[in-house]
């Protein structure tokens, strides 16, 4: 994420259908400069192998653009049974092969339902993890490979769409953390072969979905004023967070970082409005009183309307 100071401040969330072979990175930065935005950041990456959903955040959305890397993620993929590559993708050399097994509908459905809920997973070599300091993929590059401890995951769905003689395609519904390229060998490990992606393509994000995404084409069709019609407001990822509506005088209190007596019911964090603005995030305390958490400050340039309590 950086900054630019010859742009315009631009407020809000465009969802892009990433294609291939881009890094998040690059489509990234193609998006900003159709809006000429002077603040820019993703919400997770995609591998330039994987298509797809990808919400990119402008000015003060970034703020709440960490907070949507922890939503739950939906994917379809292609598995090639018998290669496994150095990466766990078709980007990689492959490594290692073994015959795939004449296997059964009901075989296949079987393994699925054994990685359905939660399950331990084993991150990749080539990862942004870091150990001592350096991410897993740069010492994959060097041929280093380093012990991993397994993680906590929740795979919630897992369906078989279609598969072939060496060929599975698969949706799955997963938690946070969730490595797909890892699934796919530890699915053909379980089948007695082995695994590897070949296509990747992400269709939702939390509450947003590649049915509302833009693809770059047509967002660079768009003119300005459309352009800011397609930003969803910096309010929309935080539907599922109580909204609580200030007074004149609160709202100004709470923008000066005071805390503010108010009778909420809702323990914790709460999504603060004065009329249709949205302020930001506070913290109700056990006391009956409200405490700036992270305020939003969108008194400039080109937003989008506020999605409201």
């Amino acid at each position: 994420m950086g900054k630019r100071t010859s742009g315009r401040n631009v407020h809000g969330i465009i969802l892009l259908d990433k294609r291939l072979g881009v890094s998040s990175n690059r489509a990234l930065q193609e998006v900003r400069r159709l809006f000429n935005a002077n603040k820019a950041g993703h919400t997770g990456a995609l591998d330039p192998l994987a298509s797809g959903l990808l919400p990119l955040c402008f000015g003060e959305a970034t703020k709440v653009s960490a907070l949507m890397l922890d939503d739950d993620k939906r994917y379809q993929v292609t598995v090639q049974l018998g290669v496994m590559t150095d990466t766990g993708d078709a980007e990689g050399v492959v490594i290692a092969t073994k015959p795939v097994p004449a296997l059964t509908l009901v075989e296949l459905e079987t393994c699925l339902q054994a990685f359905t809920g939660a399950i331990d997973q084993v991150p990749p070599m080539y990862s942004a993890l870091k150990h001592n300091g350096k991410k897993l993929y740069e010492l994959a590059r060097e041929g280093i490979t380093v012990e991993r401890k397994a993680r906590h995951i929740h795979i919630y769905e897992l369906h078989l769409l279609a598969f072939s003689e060496n060929q599975l395609i698969l949706e799955v519904a997963c938690s946070k953390g969730t490595y797909i390229r890892s699934l796919a060998e530890d699915i053909g490990d379980a089948l007695g072969t082995r695994g590897t992606v070949t296509a990747l393509r992400r269709l939702k994000a939390g509450r947003f979905s590649i049915a509302d995404a833009y693809t770059i084409e047509q967002l660079s069709d768009m003119d300005e004023q459309t352009l800011n019609t397609a930003l969803l407001a910096v309010d929309v990822p935080l539907q599922d967070i109580p909204a609580v509506q200030l007074t004149e005088q609160q709202a100004i209190a709470i923008r000066y970082g005071q805390t503010i007596n108010h009778e909420n019911p809702s323990l914790g964090t709460v999504r603060l409005y004065h009329d249709a603005a949205f302020l930001g995030l506070g913290e109700t305390l056990l006391d009956a009183k409200i405490a700036p958490k992270k305020l939003f400050n969108m008194n400039n340039e080109q937003h989008p309307a506020i999605a409201g309590s």
